[in-house]
């Protein structure tokens, strides 16, 4: 018994140390309690600690018989079973109140390393994010000034196109009137051109009627 508890506080003091120094200890250590603390291993433990806090109890119960008896002897002599059996239930006692101690430790210590694992993993990543950040403003800035100069360079172009348009928009009024002009000229050969065809019909019915007249007298005199 008290063997197996000296090699219990001696494995719980060299986990305590390896998480006191970065070592490939200290990583196979954690890598192991994270796996302990998973499943079933909490349940495990906490039965073992239950285990050792009931024969903890039952040595500091066995303690105080031991005293009680060795006050009620009336000729105050201890006897030697007694003395040995108290030293050896107090020095019981003492070891496992020391396991229970040290595997507190060593829980508390692997829970607060994990939060700070944790908390370094946030850092990092705000802290990459805040450099995303950053990168993304620089290149937008660098964005707008490739845009500004793009914008100062298609400036004039837009002038120029503007001014062509007006050219082209003058040219294109000044067009429209010679078509307005072309088509009243047009309106006016075709009014002309009826005038021309309605003279065209009234000469040859005066024509026509000449011709008949002429051909009358001439068969008047034939007669």
């Amino acid at each position: 018994m008290l063997h197996l508890l000296y090699g219990v506080i001696l494995g719980e003091a060299v986990v305590i140390l390896s998480f006191l120094f970065k070592s490939p200890l200290r990583k196979v250590v954690i890598v192991s309690l994270d796996r302990l603390k998973r499943g079933r291993g909490p349940v495990v433990v906490k039965t073992v600690a239950g285990t050792v806090a009931v024969v903890l109890a039952s040595s500091l119960y066995s303690i105080s018989e031991i005293r009680s008896r060795m006050f009620d002897l009336e000729a105050g002599v201890i006897n030697p079973t007694d003395q040995v059996l108290l030293s050896k239930h107090i020095l019981e006692a003492s070891l496992m109140g020391f396991v229970l101690f040290l595997a507190l430790m060593i829980d508390r210590l692997h829970h607060y390393i994990r939060e700070l694992r944790v908390l370094r993993k946030a850092m990092e990543a705000a802290k990459k994010q805040n450099r995303s950040f950053e990168e993304g403003k620089t290149t937008s800035g660098e964005e707008q000034k490739a845009l500004m100069e793009e914008i100062a360079i298609m400036k004039p172009k837009v002038k120029l196109l503007e001014s062509e348009c007006e050219a082209k928009g003058s040219k294109v009024k000044a067009l429209e009137g010679e078509v307005e002009a072309l088509k009243k000229q047009s309106e006016g050969l075709l009014l002309e051109y009826d005038r021309l065809l309605e003279d065209n019909q009234n000469i040859r019915s005066q024509l026509e009627s000449i011709n008949k007249s002429s051909s009358h007298v001439d068969n008047k005199k034939s007669m």
